[in-house]
């Protein structure tokens, strides 16, 4: 009998079957086995939506492909830096040791420059080298290749360290080419998915804005909305809200007014120049920026440092309220252009939302003022009238009583009457002087500084600090007066070039004016400013003149609050 025949082992089938194939086949069904797999990675890349998730397919998909042990996917931003790094193959601990993420210096920015396939056996022969940071894993054969999407470069696609030990093929290039071809089509339908999802969220936030303030939200807390919404859709550590010290100076330094985010509090309060600042000149030129760091650091003091920054004027077509930023702690990842441009959407549609409800709430104001006038009328013309005519009543019935008693009381009666006149009085003076407003003051206060400057070329600013609600009219009227004497005096007689005049409100009403020039003689001083310090002694305060050491002169006049 025959041995029966013992089945071969899989492995052994593949054996023999290779053995007894020409070399042609051989090479004929690895051939196929690549095709397939990279139509299986070109599906497998292209069947999601999300970008993250897109881009790191993409990657695993080609070491899969060629057999590298590292592979990465660098996102090129408009400066041609490393805006977004992928990687693969090395663990969180070595990632942690190495440092920052690549951001496009030495090879790997030669090769977004140039954005042309490069294959080499040794990376530390290439001109462009630099070398890698300490606790980087040693890497020597790479292969580089560009994806486009839509004839742009979007990134580069890097393997590294070929299973082997041998060099990457030609045969590699061209199917990590024909991925990368794939690749950049799957890149822009995540993007475009990506895109559609974020401008929805971006329009639903700026109809819960419009919601709220159509339902009487006082604007404070839908500013706070506003920077609430702005740091969940930019994915930014912090956002605050700077608005103008002074409304109606077009160069007046900001203030930061509200903040999310990590300790708010700390920014809260800050004081950003309108020039030499990042927040300044957008505030200025009414456009949107978008930068790795802020020129001036509003957040000096903080616990938390940051970089890369987002923005946006609050504009309207005739005006500018106040700046939106949006920030991202140190070395985190760039903001991209298109939030930037989403921000900028955002901002100007809360702007506007934003004047319709200041706008709403002044005719709110102006309905309560005609009521007062009115009030304040019916009780001149009417009430005090009928007043008197009970006084004068009493009068001829006290003259004609033959009752010394009744005389007694009747007169007592009258001059109750009159106390009650007077208060009515009183309450018609406090009801037309409620009138003034802080935007009247502060109108006036320009004013009375462009009418003493009308004919000269002196630049002066106005800053205003602290609270103009309680100041009385009295009070105004004598800060107007000191500013517009000051100022006078200044534009005819310091040769300044500029001036600056600040009004601060808190224990006390303090008015500071500085100037450039050369000082005011003794004899015009002398009789130019008798009469601020007279209005300084009225009130209980002081006025104090006198040549700075750098050249110019100050003016202190200040009072304590009534």
């Amino acid at each position: 009998m025959t041995e029966p025949t013992v089945p071969a082992e899989p492995e052994q089938t593949d054996a023999i079957a290779h053995s007894e194939l020409p070399d042609d086949h051989i090479e004929s069904r690895a051939a196929r086995e690549r095709t397939d797999g990279l139509l299986k990675a070109m599906l497998v890349v292209g069947a999601g939506l999300d970008l993250e998730q897109t881009l790191r397919s993409i990657v695993h998909a080609a070491i899969e492909l060629v057999g590298a042990r590292y592979g990465a996917l660098g996102v090129r931003g408009h400066d041609d830096q490393l805006t977004q790094f992928v990687y693969e193959g090395i663990d969180e601990l070595t990632r942690a040791r190495i440092g920052p993420l690549p951001t496009g210096r030495g090879l790997l920015g030669s090769i977004v420059t140039e954005s042309q396939p490069l294959r080499m056996t040794t990376l530390s022969s290439h001109p462009s080298s630099v070398g890698f940071p300490p606790h980087h894993p040693p890497m020597n054969t790479f292969l580089g290749v560009p994806v486009r999407v839509r004839e742009t470069v979007f990134g580069n696609l890097y393997l590294t360290e070929k299973f082997g030990g041998g060099p990457f093929s030609e045969e590699d290039q061209a199917v990590v080419e024909v991925l990368a071809s794939a690749a950049g089509v799957a890149i822009e339908n995540a993007r475009l998915f990506e895109e559609s999802t974020s401008r929805q969220l971006w329009l639903e936030a700026t109809r819960e804005i419009g919601e709220a303030l159509l339902s009487g939200v006082a604007v404070e807390d839908v500013l706070r909305l506003i920077a609430w919404q702005t740091r969940q859709l930019t994915g930014a550590d912090r956002t605050f809200i700077a608005e103008p010290v002074d409304a109606l100076s077009p160069d007046s330094d900001l203030v930061v007014t509200v903040a999310d985010g990590n300790s708010p509090e700390e920014v809260v309060g800050h004081v950003i120049p309108a020039i030499g600042s990042t927040i300044g000149r957008s505030f200025l030129t009414r456009t949107s920026i978008r930068g790795e760091h802020l020129e001036f650091d509003v957040n000096r003091g903080s616990h938390m440092q940051y970089g890369p920054a987002l923005v946006s004027p609050l504009q309207t077509p005739d005006s500018v309220s106040g700046v939106l930023v949006a920030l991202r702690e140190r070395n985190a990842e760039p903001f991209s252009e298109q939030q930037l441009a989403l921000l900028t959407t955002f901002a100007d549609q809360a702007a506007v939302a934003l004047q319709m409800a200041y706008a709403a709430r002044r005719l709110r104001e102006l309905d309560v003022l005609k009521d007062r006038d009115r009030i304040a009328r019916d009780l001149h013309d009417s009430v005090i009238q009928r007043i008197f005519a009970a006084g004068l009543s009493l009068q001829v019935t006290a003259q004609q009583s033959p009752s010394e008693t009744t005389k007694a009381r009747l007169a007592a009666t009258i001059d109750d009457l009159q106390e009650v006149v007077q208060d009515v009085r009183n309450a018609i003076f406090h009801l037309q002087g409620s009138t003034l407003s802080e935007s009247t003051l502060r109108a006036r206060l320009h004013d009375a500084v462009d009418e003493m400057s009308a004919d000269s070329s002196v630049r002066i600013t106005i800053r205003v600090n602290g609270p103009l609600s309680v100041i009385d009219q009295t009070m105004a009227d004598h800060a107007v007066a000191v500013i517009r004497e000051g100022v006078s005096n200044t534009v005819r007689h310091a040769r300044a070039r500029t001036v600056k005049v600040a009004l601060s409100i808190s224990d006390d009403i303090r008015i500071d004016i500085t100037d450039d020039g050369i000082g005011i003689a003794d004899s015009v001083a002398s009789s130019g400013l008798d009469n601020l310090r007279s209005r300084a002694t009225e009130c209980g305060g002081s006025l104090t003149v006198h040549k700075m050491p750098s050249g110019g002169t100050s003016l202190v006049w200040a009072v304590p609050l009534p």
